[in-house]
């Protein structure tokens, strides 16, 4: 059955009102809250994966059939059942794919060193080259990622967005958090393979096995004595410039390092941590 160029002309109009409603009713870009009741599903889709990086199945299902970029015949899934994410394009899903195949293609001429994307194997090559593109506003201080240049703009802000469900402590980062949790759980996941000895931080495995190896990476540059550790440096130095920063609030005497402060405190506090295993005194 023919219809006339006019009714033609409402049916369309009468589609394009209930799409039109379907993105009003479905609300906001969800990561940034902009809004789209003039915009097409595409557009919308479009912005969606710039804004976030990639969709979930979830909203592609909640768009109208035939008005999406990914639902047409093939449109670029994940293979994998349990992953849900849908991308734009075959380029964007095999770019995914290796952090489920655990394929490296990408490998560094420098050091061998793989990678699964190619944009991890730009940001590693920095270490080499030694380029830090981008640069703090405030103290012209370059790093070599935008994390790193985030997490320190939180020094100057004072920004702690992480924060400890038990204590409440706060933290400008996720890690400095996460080694945090470990004091209450006890959990000391990194073990040193010479004495079964675990350390909550891979810093202090990393400290402790300088005395297996006999490392001293840090010397004095006026009497070339070195150490195992930064703080030990610090501490021997200021007996060559006579610094004493650690004073005892009682009777105003001064220490080179707080270990010290702490054993002459006790002088006060008659306090007494170490008892003989043998006499029981």
């Amino acid at each position: 059955m023919q219809v006339s160029g006019r009714k033609h002309w409402a049916l369309l109009k009468t589609e394009e009102s209930v799409a039109d409603r379907q993105i009003k009713n479905r609300g906001p870009c969800p990561v940034c809250k902009k809004h789209f009741p003039e915009l097409k599903l595409g557009p919308f889709i479009k912005h969606r994966y710039h804004c976030k990086g990639e969709i979930s199945q979830r909203e592609v299902s909640c768009l109208p059939a035939g008005r999406d970029s990914d639902s047409r015949p093939g449109k670029k899934e994940c293979p994998y059942p349990f992953c849900s994410k849908v991308f734009l394009s075959t380029s964007k899903l095999k770019v995914h794919l290796p952090v489920h195949t655990g394929e490296k293609p990408y490998e560094c001429l420098q050091c061998l060193k793989r990678f699964t994307q190619l944009s991890n194997l730009k940001v590693h090559q920095r270490l080499h080259t030694g380029e830090k593109p981008f640069k703090c506003e405030q103290c012209d201080k370059c790093f070599a990622q935008k994390t790193g240049l985030k997490q320190h703009q939180r020094t100057h802000t004072g920004e702690k967005p992480f924060t400890c469900k038990q204590c409440k402590r706060c933290f400008a980062r996720a890690d400095g958090l996460l080694t945090h949790q470990r004091t209450h759980t006890g959990e000391k996941p990194f073990t040193c393979k010479q004495c079964n000895k675990c350390f909550a931080q891979r810093s202090a495995l990393r400290i402790h096995m300088r005395t297996h190896t006999g490392e001293k990476p840090y010397e004095c540059r006026q009497c070339r004595k070195s150490f195992s550790v930064v703080w030990n440096l610090r501490a021997h130095q200021r007996l060559h410039t006579g610094e004493k920063p650690f004073k005892c609030k009682q009777c105003n005497k001064c220490f080179v390092c707080n270990s010290s402060l702490k054993v002459h405190q006790r002088t006060h506090t008659g306090e007494k941590p170490f008892k003989c295993k043998l006499c029981n005194k």
